[in-house]
C-alpha cells in the first residue's frame, strides 16, 4: 500500500474535517451538522447522512471543470451509502450530517480515500455533538473504511495508484468495516475476466488493507488536537 495520512481538524469552519492522502491522491473532507431533515425523512424522526464529493479543478494534470458530472454523482452516492452503514439514525436524532470530499490531488484511488476520510471527519463531528450534549449516546457503530485492489500484468496491487489503475486487467474498490464486515463491493473485469480463486485473494488482501487503514484511523482521532 501507499503511505496513508489523516490530518484532522484541517479546517476551521467545519465540525469536522480531514486532509487524507493515500500516496500522491489527497482529498480534504469535511462534515456540517444541520439541525433538519430532508422533506422525506421528516416524518421518521430519524437521523440523516448526504455526502458530495467533487474533483477540484487543479487536481490533475489537465484542468478538471466545475460541474457534478455522472461520475461524481456515481461516488458521492457511493460515500453516502458507506457511511451511513456505520450510523444508528435513531441515536444521531432529527438532525441530517453533510460529508464532502473535495479533491485536491488525483492520483488512483480518489473514492476510497474520500470514503477513509470522510469517516475521520463524522467522527470528529460526532465528537462535537456529545461534547455539546446535543446528543448523548454516539450513533457510529463501526469504523468504516476502503481500499482499491486489482490485477495487474497478472500480478495483486492493493491500493493501485493512477499508473496501476490505467493498466489493471480486474480492478475493484472494497468497503468495509472494524467487524471485517464488507459495505460494498464494485469489481469489473477491465481487460480480462477473474475467476472465483482471484475474487477472494483480491478480497483477503482488501480486507487485510482496510485493517491497517482503521488502525490509522484510530491512531489520528487519539491525538489530541
Amino acid at each position: 500500500m501507499r503511505e496513508v495520512t489523516f490530518t484532522r481538524k484541517y479546517t476551521d469552519n467545519a465540525a469536522g474535517s480531514v486532509l487524507v492522502s493515500f500516496g500522491n491522491t489527497k482529498v480534504i473532507c469535511t462534515a456540517m451538522v444541520d439541525e433538519k431533515l430532508p422533506p422525506y425523512r421528516m416524518e421518521s424522526g430519524l437521523g440523516w447522512l448526504s455526502s458530495e464529493y467533487q474533483m477540484l479543478p487543479g487536481s490533475t494534470p489537465d484542468r478538471k471543470k466545475r460541474k457534478q458530472d455522472g461520475r461524481s454523482t456515481e461516488i458521492s452516492r457511493l460515500i453516502g451509502r458507506a457511511l451511513r452503514a456505520c450510523l444508528d439514525f435513531e441515536k444521531l436524532g432529527a438532525r441530517t450530517i453533510w460529508i464532502d470530499c473535495d479533491v485536491i490531488q488525483a492520483d488512483g484511488g480518489t473514492r476510497t480515500a474520500a470514503i477513509s476520510g470522510g469517516f475521520v471527519a463524522l467522527q470528529d463531528a460526532i465528537n462535537g455533538l456529545l461534547e455539546k450534549g446535543l446528543i448523548t449516546e454516539s450513533p457510529i457503530t463501526a469504523n468504516v473504511a476502503a481500499v482499491s485492489v486489482g490485477y495487474v500484468k497478472g500480478e495483486l496491487v492493493i491500493d493501485l495508484d493512477y499508473e496501476h489503475d490505467s493498466q489493471a486487467d480486474v480492478d475493484m474498490n472494497v468497503i468495509g468495516n472494524d467487524k471485517d464486515d464488507l459495505i460494498e463491493v464494485q469489481g469489473t473485469g477491465e481487460e480480462t475476466t477473474f475467476n472465483r480463486k482471484q475474487l477472494d485473494i483480491m478480497l483477503d488482501g482488501a480486507q487485510e488493507a482496510i485493517r491497517s487503514i482503521i488502525i490509522k484511523q484510530n491512531e489520528a482521532l487519539a491525538q489530541k488536537i
